[in-house]
């Protein structure tokens, strides 16, 4: 029973370690090396498709490719209407669609078999030790992402109220007064209500995704390990991990959606507080 256990924890332990760079002798220093090229393979596949298809796009009868990629663009700028209160037109393609694109392949690679990808590909093809394939299911990707998001939110608030006007937000929202003595009192309410917002508002971001991707990712390895305790094992792992892929497109799509228009959420609250 312990040897099997072992080898289950090794099973899952394997597959959860990224193939990581060291930049020197602090652990701090270390980069996931799988998870940044395959989101940049990933990006240049998505946005690369993105171009392609638009380049050619003609203003007569379109073919699937453009219908596709124009329903996209204008899904994504009704849902943007209803919440982003500025001028959204330099904002859905660049910023919304750039999100929403990219997070769903992202998450879309949790969805191939992790034994074929992992060990398979780049494990025997290009001689990787560990490689995770899904990059939202480390939590520096969901981090990184969420605090670019979180950055740009800062940089639409200056933008909107000038840098004194947003340190005049931090102190006079959300509780206004219309004393100027009632002002002073709120005023370190309202900053420290304003700096915990702030702060949750990227670690929510990124949780959130990680989380679910995570959870996916380990629902997964715990199928595949059934799979190799016989043929009924086989059998059922194969039955339940069909009907799990076909809830997982659902999370995978849900969580690329939730992510982008949180991210217009959080970009968009700069005008609201104009």
């Amino acid at each position: 029973m312990s040897t099997e256990t072992s080898s289950s924890s090794d099973y899952i332990q394997h597959h959860l370690k990224n193939q990581t760079i060291s930049l020197g002798d602090s652990p701090f220093w270390t980069i996931n090396f799988d998870t940044i090229a395959t989101s940049i393979v990933l990006g240049i596949i998505g946005f690369g498709f993105l171009w392609w298809v638009l380049r050619g796009a003609t203003s007569g009868v379109p073919n699937k490719r453009q219908a596709f990629v124009e329903f996209a663009l204008e899904f994504i700028d009704n849902e943007v209407k209803s919440i982003f209160h500025g001028d959204r037109r330099p904002f859905v393609a660049p910023v919304a669609l750039t999100v929403g694109v990219w997070v769903f392949l992202m998450n879309a690679m949790d969805l191939l078999p992790i034994d074929w990808v992992s060990t398979l590909l780049f494990g025997h093809v290009l001689g990787a030790e560990h490689w995770r394939a899904t990059p939202t299911a480390d939590v520096a990707t969901t981090f990184a992402l969420a605090l670019a998001v979180w950055l740009l939110m800062i940089f639409f608030f200056i933008k909107v109220l000038g840098f004194g006007g947003f340190l005049h937000h931090l102190v006079a929202a959300p509780i206004k007064a219309s004393a100027t003595v009632g002002a002073i009192c709120l005023a370190p309410v309202n900053f420290l209500l304003n700096i915990i917002e702030f702060i949750s508002r990227p670690l929510s971001h990124s949780l959130r995704l990680y989380g679910n991707m995570y959870a996916g990712e380990i629902i997964y390895l715990l199928l595949g390990m059934w799979a190799a305790s016989g043929v009924a094992g086989s059998f059922f792992s194969a039955l339940l991990g069909a009907g799990w892929t076909i809830f997982h497109i659902l999370i995978v799509a849900l969580q690329a959606y939730v992510f982008m228009m949180l991210t217009v959420v959080y970009v968009g609250s700069a005008y609201e507080s104009h």
